[in-house]
C-alpha cells in the first residue's frame, strides 16, 4: 500500500515498517531510559516504563490532517482514507513487537545499559498507538487494542479526531483527543485539514470522547502566536469532558522547522500560563508538569 518513494523517506527517518500500512520506530525516551535513566513524563503522569514502551502506527502514511507544528514528514502523507487490503490486527501486533526488539538490538552490547533494563526493553509492556498518521484510518483499530490487551500490554491512543464512528468502538488504556484549535478559523490555519469536514468531525468526537469509559485526555499543543486561546479552550474541554488535559509546548523539531520558527516554540512559564488560565474556566487544577517537556497536567477536582 505505500509508495516506494513514502517508505524510503520513511525508512531514513529511522521507521521500522510493519506489513504493509504500519511502522515502528523508537522514541527519544526509550534512548534516555536506557542510556540515561530518564524517563518520559508520561511515565511521571500515568506510570509508563519508557524503556517498555512501543511507538507504533498502523497507518503509516494517511492522515487528514497537515498540521504545521507536526514534527514527521506529513509533506510526504500518502492519502487521508486508507484503501485496499488492510493487514490483520495478529500480524500488526507480532510485528511490531518484532520491530521493536530489532531496534533495540544494539543497545545490548552498550556498557550504560543495564541487563535489566535490556531484558525489561525486550518484553514490551505499554504500546503508543500514534507516531504517524492518524490510527483510526485503520477500520481494525479496535480489535489491535484488544489484541494488545490479551498480550498484557497496555495502550495509549493519540487520535486526531477525524473519525468518531472509530473512536465510539475503541477501548484503549487511554484515549487521547489532540486538540490543535480552539476555534474553526484557527483549526484551519494550524491543523490544515485535507477534508472539507474536518472541523465537524473533531466537534463530534468531543462528544464522543465525554461518554467513553477509558481514561481520558485531550491534548492542547500551544503554538506561540496562533492558540493561545484560554477560554475558548475551555468551552471545548467541558465539551468533552475529559479526565486529563495536557498543555504542552510546541517543540521546534523534525520536520516542523520547515514550516513554523523557533520563536513559535513557546516557554514552559508560558505554557504554565496558559494552563492556569485554563484551569480558572474550566475548575480543573492543575495537577503535575514536566519543566524539560514543557507541559501542564490538568484533571478534573
Amino acid at each position: 500500500m505505500l509508495s516506494a518513494e513514502v517508505r524510503a523517506v520513511l525508512e531514513k527517518q529511522g521507521y521500522r515498517m510493519v506489513g504493509r500500512h504500519s511502522a515502528v520506530k523508537l522514541c527519544h525516551w526509550v534512548r534516555e531510559r536506557l542510556l540515561r535513566g530518564r524517563a518520559c513524563y508520561k511515565s511521571r503522569f500515568y506510570g509508563i516504563e519508557s524503556h517498555r514502551c512501543v511507538q507504533l502506527t498502523p497507518s503509516v502514511a494517511w492522515c487528514q490532517h497537515r498540521c504545521a507544528f507536526c514534527w514527521r514528514p506529513v509533506e510526504h502523507t500518502q492519502g487521508a482514507e486508507m484503501e485496499g487490503s488492510l493487514d490483520e490486527p495478529e500480524s500488526i501486533a507480532s510485528g511490531a513487537i518484532e520491530a521493536q526488539r530489532a531496534l533495540l538490538s544494539g543497545y545490548g552490547g552498550e556498557s550504560r545499559v543495564s541487563r535489566q533494563d535490556f531484558a525489561e526493553a525486550l518484553a514490551p509492556r505499554h504500546v503508543a498507538i500514534s507516531l504517524a498518521g492518524e490510527p483510526t484510518n485503520y477500520p481494525l483499530l479496535p480489535e489491535l487494542v484488544q489484541e494488545f490487551h490479551r498480550r498484557g500490554m497496555s495502550t495509549f491512543v493519540v487520535s486526531n479526531g477525524m473519525n468518531p464512528q472509530v473512536m465510539e468502538r475503541v477501548e484503549p488504556t487511554q484515549m487521547y483527543l489532540s486538540l490543535p484549535a480552539p476555534t474553526q478559523e484557527v483549526y484551519r490555519k494550524l491543523a490544515r485539514p485535507v477534508v472539507r469536514d474536518g472541523w465537524s468531525r473533531l466537534m463530534q468526537s468531543l462528544e464522543v470522547l465525554s461518554g467513553m469509559e477509558c481514561r481520558t485526555a485531550v491534548r492542547i499543543t500551544l503554538v506561540r502566536g496562533y492558540n493561545f486561546l484560554p477560554e475558548e479552550y475551555a468551552r471545548l474541554v467541558e465539551k468533552a469532558e475529559p479526565d486529563f488535559v495536557e498543555a504542552k509546548s510546541y517543540m521546534h523539531v523534525g520536520y516542523s522547522r520547515r514550516r513554523l520558527s523557533r520563536q513559535h516554540m513557546p516557554l514552559h512559564a508560558e505554557v504554565v500560563e496558559f494552563a492556569e488560565a485554563l484551569a480558572d474556566a474550566t475548575g480543573y487544577r492543575i495537577k503535575d508538569a514536566s519543566p524539560e517537556s514543557r507541559v501542564v497536567l490538568l484533571c478534573r477536582k
